[in-house]
């Protein structure tokens, strides 16, 4: 039999703000983290908002030294680490730290280390390009920071799926304990891509919303929505094994119960159009959890606000769960904060987990017009509800699809 697997740890950075109270409360407000990208001078971009982290330091919890030898998305993730093993409670003294490990994605590591090296390369020739060049980009960096700094010893791991990581790692950190390989998991995600090559990048493939207006850049289900919002921040959530969290009297915030993974095998960056590879996601998920498609009460979308996702990932829901689908609340993250690309299953499933423990679902901030193509319960403002059953979606280039189902503890 598996062993049942908990959640008894959060912690985030993100562009509404740098823990998981901060963001949760703004989350509760409906605050959208968007505004004109500050990093560099966007003049000669067609896009120019962001959702940036704001007023972060890291040396509040990391040795300057250390710091210094982390790129941003390393950092955030190491920060966010820290808060959610704060939160646990757990004592590395009195564990063993081969039964601790971590699975946190990054979907592209550091762009801003090969930018600034490929300058100095051209500029300056080859001798010029920094020692630590390969180390402080490559995108394993945030879960192999995490174990450095916390003596965590145990299996770690850097599942990229692009904007599927999030998801993927905290689907594979419970595998992980449900299997008995781990006692505890740190999982979720990382990424810090707001540099000038990233907002070339993704305008070149027509995927960014291109107004100058915060309210209405990042809209899932609108009808207006036409491209997503680049964020940056990191989502670490700590998963137990359910006897060892009860035998240390850990706070158990809720159970994950499900994790669904396929891929559409149709294209570089489109989900397939029927929503077929996500349905199948979102049915394994649901399998796996052992639950009823109208059992789950809130789906924290992948929601882009990209004209293909938002229309697809409806049709996915509605293919795997039928009429059910109409019974739940829908709503996207990612209209506060933008999309966090590797880092969004991680924040997402704190969100997924905080709407467990108070009973509220997040409204779709900036959502005026509903397109008909998304006809799902997509509450505009937030709602006061009972919440047992989250289903947190996510999808990413290359059309991999990855669900995780959260439920309340009994």
């Amino acid at each position: 039999m598996s062993r049942r697997v908990v959640v008894t740890g959060l912690g985030a950075v993100t562009p509404i703000g740098n823990n998981v109270n901060d963001f949760w409360e703004s989350v509760k407000k409906g605050k959208v983290g968007i505004a004109p990208i500050t990093k560099f001078d966007t003049s000669d971009y067609k896009a120019h908002l962001g959702a940036e982290v704001k007023d972060f330091d890291p040396t509040s919890v990391i040795d300057k030294k250390d710091a210094r030898r982390m790129e941003s998305f390393a950092q955030y993730a190491v920060v966010a680490a820290k808060e959610a093993l704060d939160d646990s409670g757990l004592d590395m003294e009195k564990e063993d730290p081969f039964m601790v490990g971590v699975s946190v994605g990054c979907g592209i590591g550091s762009l801003q280390c090969v930018q600034a090296n490929y300058k100095r390369l051209m500029e300056k020739g080859p001798n010029r390009v920094a020692p630590l060049m390969i180390p402080m980009l490559i995108s394993n960096m945030a879960a192999g920071n995490i174990s450095i700094q916390f003596g965590l010893k145990g299996k770690n791991i850097d599942v990229v799926t692009a904007c599927a990581s999030g998801n993927h790692n905290i689907g594979e950190g419970f595998r992980t304990i449900q299997y008995g390989d781990a006692d505890v998991m740190l999982a979720g995600g990382a990424e810090s891509a707001i540099v000038e090559l990233g907002l070339a990048g993704f305008t070149g493939l027509n995927a960014l919303n291109t107004t100058d207006d915060p309210a209405r850049a990042s809209i899932p289900f609108d009808v207006d929505r036409s491209g997503f919002v680049m964020g940056e921040g990191a989502g670490i959530i700590v998963l137990e094994e359910l006897e060892h969290a009860k035998a240390r009297g850990a706070h158990i915030y809720a159970e994950i119960v499900g994790y669904g993974a396929t891929s559409d095998a149709h294209h570089l960056t489109a989900p397939i159009e029927d929503g077929s590879g996500d349905a199948k996601a979102i049915e394994f998920a649901i399998k796996d959890a052992g639950i009823r498609p109208e059992e789950i009460d809130y789906i924290n979308a992948h929601g882009t606000s990209t004209h293909m996702n938002d229309a697809f990932e409806t049709k996915a829901i509605k293919l795997a769960m039928g009429d059910a689908a109409y019974k739940c609340k829908v709503s996207s993250t990612k209209s506060m904060v933008g999309h966090l690309l590797g880092a969004a299953g991680g924040v997402e499933a704190i969100a997924s987990v905080k709407s467990i423990e108070e009973g509220f679902v997040h409204g779709n901030i900036g959502l005026l017009n509903q397109d008909p193509e998304c006809d799902l319960d997509c509450p505009k403002e937030g709602v006061e509800m009972d919440v047992n059953v989250v289903l947190s979606n996510s999808l990413g280039f290359g059309g991999h699809n990855a669900v995780v189902i959260f439920k309340k503890y009994e």
